[in-house]
């Protein structure tokens, strides 16, 4: 019977099916601070079972600094709605300058909150219906959160969890050298010190090779590749007229 049935076409759903119109990816660049945040809301197990507390967190996608940041006992656009106007004050966010990037939980997607960007001149950009990997750098630090060796298994009383995230966010901030910023903290990015601090890391490297170029191996065999290539290369003929 089966046989019968794929050979008619006949071996599938019959029934009118619901597709979901397809959505565009966000994609949003960052050149400098205050340009793009992402925020999310995170779950923090409080002190008995089936009980928690939210801990909300903006975050910049240039510097990945932490630019805000509360912990509460519900999840509720008022609060995002105070979250972000007092983080938008404290950064002198102009009007029109900012773009805000969230998934589509209810306290990001409620009415409150998006009359507060509105007025604030805030532009609001969320993540595709039915997908969970659109806000990636909240969920990467929210990753470097919980995988700490002295992150908590749970958190009693609130006080408890908002000591512990001030804590966490003014190493994070101040202390930790992240890979994808070259291993210069959000403070220096966000604040424009790490150019300074490369030039002087690039100078330190280069008289450290100078003085001992037998201890960088590699270092030396490039630097002898790349010279090989600019003594290989024919010289450049020149017509005069």
């Amino acid at each position: 019977m089966y046989r019968i049935l794929v050979e008619k076409a006949e071996v599938r759903n019959r029934r009118r099916q619901r597709l979901h119109p397809p959505y565009a990816k966000p994609e949003l660049l960052a050149t400098e601070p205050n340009q793009v945040w992402s925020w999310d809301i995170t779950k923090l197990l409080g002190p008995t079972k089936w009980t928690y507390y939210y801990l909300y967190v903006l975050l910049d996608t240039f510097s990945r600094y932490v630019v805000g940041w509360l912990i509460a006992e519900r999840e509720s656009g008022a609060l995002a709605k105070q979250l972000i106007a007092e983080s938008c004050a404290r950064q002198s966010i102009e009007p029109g300058a900012l773009i805000i990037h969230s998934d589509r939980g209810s306290a990001m997607t409620s009415k409150t909150l998006a009359q507060t960007l509105g007025t604030l001149g805030v532009t609001k950009s969320h993540s595709r219906p039915h997908v969970s990997d659109d806000n990636p750098i909240s969920e990467a630090q929210f990753k470097t959160l919980k995988y700490r060796l002295d992150f908590p298994a749970r958190f009693d009383p609130l006080e408890h969890g908002e000591r512990r995230s001030r804590d966490f966010f003014n190493w994070y901030n101040g202390e930790h050298h992240h890979v994808s910023l070259g291993l210069m903290t959000p403070h220096d990015m966000h604040h424009g010190l790490a150019q300074e601090k490369w030039r002087r890391r690039q100078l330190a490297l280069l008289n450290a090779y100078a003085a001992h170029p037998e201890r960088y191996p590699a270092w030396s065999s490039i630097t002898r590749a790349r010279r090989r290539r600019h003594h290989s290369r024919p010289p450049r003929s020149t017509t005069s007229s």
